[in-house]
């Protein structure tokens, strides 16, 4: 019976979230909790990549924390951002996120609606002068760089952020006393078997989200209980319903 789980994602901003309906409607407690945090690379480690900001004219964006990271990393060293700078986000939201540390004008800030380079890359074919930086995590595939590739649009992506274990406390070790686990990330499970090298599954259920992270799940020895997405559960809160009412019957 499931009774408790943990999501390994921080904790909704919206009393909407669907985890929420969740919860009340199968009497579950969810716990959040991030197995993985992000951290910026310092200014003495940006410099071994040998990149200077102002070689660019136009900085693309696949997430908050890359903004955070690049203003961040401007900042220490000592970079002043020229106004005329361009940005291209891959969605509207972060694209608004930049006003924490710019103003905001319409004219130098492109956006996608669909979260996919791909929905940037019209936008960025019209700009196609203009030579592109990517602040990227440590944990990245070619994807992004084939695609800019493949438009011969002059690009360069640059670690900026890394993905990192975020340590449980001894008192979380010692209260880890879960049913169900949902991981999103490969680094989610190898936070895991750091956290707990002897973590014995037994009757843990385990879900996860992607099948580079299912792979990483069964790679580590886990019995896998859960998948998503499927074409019928697009995300993991309809996965997870459906997991529960079958565990119902």
């Amino acid at each position: 019976m499931i009774k408790k789980i943990l999501v390994s994602q921080p904790k909704p901003s919206s009393e909407k979230s669907p985890y929420y309906d969740i919860a009340e409607r199968f009497g579950v407690e969810l716990v959040f909790r991030p197995f993985i945090k992000v951290e910026g690379l310092t200014a003495r480690e940006f410099r071994t990549q040998k990149v200077n900001i102002l070689d660019y004219t136009a900085i693309v964006f696949t997430s908050r924390h890359a903004i955070d990271h690049f203003f961040t990393l401007a900042h220490e060293l000592r970079v002043n951002i020229p106004e005329d700078m361009k940005y291209f986000c891959v969605t509207e939201t972060i694209a608004l996120y930049i006003q924490k540390y710019v103003q905001y004008r319409k004219r130098k800030v492109f956006f996608g609606t669909t979260g996919r380079v791909d929905d940037l890359l019209p936008s960025m074919v019209k700009h196609k002068t203009e030579k592109y930086l990517v602040p990227m995590s440590d944990v990245h595939n070619d994807s992004l760089t084939q695609l800019l590739d493949s438009k011969k649009l002059t690009h360069k992506e640059v670690v900026m952020y890394r993905t990192v274990s975020n340590d449980f406390t001894d008192e979380e070790v010692k209260n880890f006393d879960y049913d169900m686990l949902v991981f999103f990330s490969p680094s989610g499970i190898e936070s895991l078997m750091k956290n707990f090298p002897d973590f014995n599954q037994e009757k843990i259920a385990i879900a996860t989200f992607g099948p580079a992270t299912a792979k990483a799940a069964t790679d580590a020895g886990l019995r896998l209980d859960l998948e998503a997405p499927t074409e019928k559960y697009p995300s993991m809160t309809g996965a997870l319903q459906h997991y529960l009412i079958m565990q119902e019957d």
